[in-house]
């Protein structure tokens, strides 16, 4: 009979040979029998930076031999996904949801040396205090945004029963919990935002705006439905310590027959260049097999965040091989990516070839990154058309550019 040391003793060195295993790109590795060349905008990474297996053991196992005997999982973990990220102390780090399998979420704090493997859980999960707010059931899916005020912002969704309606277990209500920090461990939570409907994907805009705090909203009717409204919204706060939305835009609305018909929102904070901000947002649209997530992008001017300035069709990423298998099927999702500091020394004054890793779940059950730079994003967002909206516009599209080719290879 294996002892049960040993037994021990073999889960941690499987524990910590999956924390160390090193991860490599997927651009020319054979996967399935096919070979993957990628797109030239994005890399992606063969296996996922963090899943529930990644968690501490000791948030799992009872490591006490008299009262564990068999040495089960006394609390199991279901995902690891959507997650913040944040440039913190010089290590890439993300604020993660990890879900249990008793189906609450929690924030976790997890990080590595180069963003892209080996990495690790802070030793406790983040105790998020409910503050002056009724505590919620869930929370999850926070979005990270270090502003000029000084403070580290989280901003996340707040998920309570709706107790209008006693005896429906499903009917659920969603609000944008507010919470800030100086070091990830230590959070002051803030009144939730307040609106006259529900907000959910409510991000935080890096920089004061006539001197008042930005936020990117969802308003939405219902816990799902986005009602007759819905799309990527703009407020602006002059208390983040009182936020209330009183004057609400669409800036980005949804449209028929697109991928963000059924829904649209912000992802992260966006990212800011000489060109304008880039970001990174989710759509979503109906299948005969239920809802498709896919991530997509576009610009906005530096002197106004809320004009677009580009606009590029279709969807950036979406679920591909094992990604579309999990809890919830065909979907990727992002709320986290993270720029690398500007290059000391001489950097080209023409091109910025900073890093950006994008960190992205699929079908909500495990986070990935994918590797692009400021330059290829700027290339992708600026140069690729818009979605025409009709099926002759995008045949016209696709005529224009082999019209371009022809005249190259003449």
């Amino acid at each position: 009979m294996e002892l049960w040391s040993d037994k021990l003793a073999a889960l941690r060195a499987a524990h910590e040979a999956l924390l160390t295993r090193k991860n490599v790109p997927l651009n020319g590795q054979i996967v399935n029998g096919q070979m993957v060349n990628g797109n030239g905008i994005y890399t992606k990474y063969q296996y996922p930076i963090l899943t529930a297996e990644h968690t501490p053991l000791e948030w799992r196992y009872d490591f006490n031999e008299q009262r564990n005997p068999h040495l089960m999982q006394r609390i199991m973990m279901n995902a690891v996904l959507n997650a913040g990220a944040i440039l913190f102390e010089g290590k890439y780090t993300v604020v993660a949801r990890v879900e249990g399998a008793d189906r609450k979420s929690f924030f976790a704090v997890a990080q590595s040396e180069n963003g892209i493997d080996n990495w690790r859980f802070w030793p406790r999960p983040i105790t998020m205090p409910d503050g002056v707010n009724a505590p919620a059931t869930n929370v999850y899916d926070m979005r990270l945004t270090r502003h000029e005020d000084g403070w580290i912002y989280g901003v996340f969704c707040v998920e309570r029963h709706d107790d209008t309606k006693p005896f429906d277990t499903s009917a659920a209500t969603a609000a944008a919990g507010i919470a800030r920090t100086k070091d990830l461990v230590n959070w002051e939570r803030l009144p939730d935002l307040k609106s006259l409907c529900q907000q959910r994907n409510v991000v935080l805009f890096p920089e004061f705006v006539d001197g008042k705090y930005a936020l990117f909203t969802r308003p939405q009717d219902g816990f799902i439905e986005t009602g007759k409204g819905g799309g990527i919204g703009w407020t602006l706060v002059p208390d983040i310590t009182r936020a209330e939305v009183r004057d609400e835009r669409i800036i980005y609305g949804r449209n028929y027959h697109t991928i963000y018909e059924v829904k649209n929102g912000e992802g992260p904070a966006p990212i800011k260049t000489d060109k304008g901000w880039l970001h990174l947002a989710h759509g979503v649209r109906n299948t005969a097999d239920g809802l498709r997530y896919v991530l997509y992008m576009y610009m906005t001017a530096l002197d106004d965040p809320t004009r677009i300035i580009a606009r590029p069709g279709g969807w950036f990423m979406i679920p591909e091989r094992d990604e579309y298998i999990g809890d919830v099927g065909n979907v990727v999702f992002s709320n986290g990516w993270i720029v690398d500091e500007p290059v000391t020394g001489n950097p080209s004054p023409v091109t910025d070839t900073r890093r950006v890793l994008i960190y992205y779940a699929s079908s909500d059950t495990r986070l990935h990154v994918a590797v692009s730079s400021v330059e290829q994003l700027l290339d992708y967002c600026l140069n690729t058309p818009e979605d025409g909206l009709t099926t002759g516009a995008s045949v016209a599209t696709i005529n224009a550019l082999i019209d371009k080719n022809a005249k190259i290879n003449k």
